[in-house]
């Protein structure tokens, strides 16, 4: 339900659009919102799971996300949808991180292929949204799109009450309301001034871009001196930068860069540089996420064989491979969209050798942390994401030839991941066998 909501809802936005009489510019403020209160929901979900019990936080998220489900169904105007959708957002960031931790808790020593699989499945998600989302706008209404979470909720809400056992619950202790605020501020500022920079009309130099930069770097620095000082920080520093988790949070950064933010933006490649009509490129990303979930079943079951350095390394040298392989012309008389959907199945299947691998050396640095550890991971993963598609748009919307400035952009790319992230993996905590 929450995998399918991120792509499902795309689908619908020109129908928003015309609907509620808004502009584009205010229609596309449907996505950026989920966006920014999944990212702060996210950490806090994971420790309020943690804390007072990952079914209890479960069943809270659910019941928001489907109850805002309605609301966004009902909403009669553009900013009623954008206000409910933020209630969503914020249902939907409550899911992952307590899920992983119920999955984690149940399944015990086998909790590494259990975790695996669970993120292999939930790519899943990806291959269903635009298809469901394109039938309901196509044969109902955009509201189809919210209405359908409705039943799916409810059912979901029966299941956990009756099979979900409750959750061991952690010594309760108080609340950092502080550092909460002080980091749900700087991540609010920091992408709320990328979303201005990536609207092609805000230069750099734009109060609209600087002034929630500058601000968002001031919280920092608050939330980074609160952190150290506090008895019991929102998230402890070790989570931050201790060892192990400094490379973790960087790959988990620059995954969410290379691989989903610059990957979303593939229909856009296809229509500008090789004019492809909007449904076939929109059908492009089935590609990769068919790829995702078939390696990333299998990796999940060889993982204790391969440990965790080891497909992380392959995959991201694999996603690296297909993006340069996108950047140029088709090949051996294939028409573009083969060409394409060839390239980007080859990245779902550097995406789903690292997913498994990658998940798992989070957890394994704490735990006993398991909430506060995937929703700091899922954290880092959707800033990576807003961080590519703000910057690449903006470096699309200023170019003469944007198909051609996003092959570019397809290079630094792979550079990126050569340069970057293939060293950083060497810094990953490895581990072969059971927990």
């Amino acid at each position: 339900m929450g995998t399918v909501d991120l792509t499902i809802v795309a689908t619908a936005l020109p129908a928003i659009h015309r609907s509620l009489h808004a502009s584009i510019n205010w229609a596309g403020w449907t996505i950026t919102v989920y966006g920014l209160g999944s990212v702060i929901a996210l950490p806090i979900a994971g420790k309020f799971g943690d804390q007072y019990g990952r079914r209890r936080i479960f069943l809270y998220g659910v019941a928001l996300f489907t109850a805002s489900s309605v609301l966004c169904g009902l909403s009669t105007d553009i900013y009623m949808l954008i206000v409910f959708r933020a209630l969503q957002a914020i249902g939907g960031g409550a899911l992952q991180p307590s899920a992983a931790g119920l999955i984690s808790e149940h399944f015990g020593e086998n909790r590494d292929r259990a975790i695996g699989m669970f993120g292999a499945i939930q790519a899943g998600g990806q291959v269903a949204g635009p298809v469901l989302g394109g039938l309901l706008v196509g044969y109902w209404s955009w509201r189809g799109v919210f209405f359908v979470n409705v039943p799916i909720g409810t059912v979901l809400l029966c299941l956990t009450l009756r099979f979900i056992p409750e959750s061991r619950l952690r010594a309760s202790t108080k609340t950092d309301l502080r550092g909460l605020l002080l980091m749900s501020s700087f991540v609010f500022g920091a992408i709320y001034g990328i979303t201005n920079l990536g609207n092609g009309r805000t230069a750099i130099d734009n109060p609209t871009f600087v002034v929630p930069e500058t601000c968002a770097l001031a919280l920092l620095f608050l939330f980074l001196r609160h952190t150290n000082r506090a008895s019991a920080p929102f998230i402890p520093m070790r989570l931050l930068r201790g060892k192990g988790f400094a490379a973790m949070n960087a790959v988990s950064l620059l995954q969410g860069v290379v691989t989903f933010g610059v990957a979303a933006l593939v229909p856009l490649y296809a229509e500008q540089r090789y004019k492809l009509p909007a449904l076939s490129a929109g059908t492009l990303l089935t590609s990769r996420a068919v790829g995702a979930v078939g390696v990333g079943v299998l990796a999940a079951l060889f993982l204790r064989r391969t440990g965790y350095r080891l497909p992380i390394m392959v995959g991201f040298t694999v996603v690296a491979l297909g993006t340069l392989l996108m950047s140029v012309a088709p090949r051996w008389g294939l028409s573009p969209f083969v060409w394409l959907s060839l390239c980007t199945g080859i990245i779902g299947l550097g995406l789903g050798a690292i997913n498994p691998a990658a998940s798992n050396a989070c957890l394994k640095l704490a735990p006993d942390q398991v909430g506060a550890v995937v929703g700091l991971r899922s954290m880092f993963l959707n800033l990576g994401v807003v961080f590519a598609v703000s910057i690449t748009t903006a470096i699309l919307n200023r170019s003469a030839n944007p198909g051609v400035a996003q092959a570019h952009v397809f290079w630094v790319v792979a550079g990126i991941i050569f340069l970057v992230v293939c060293p950083l993996v060497f810094r990953v905590p490895e581990h072969k066998g059971t927990w």
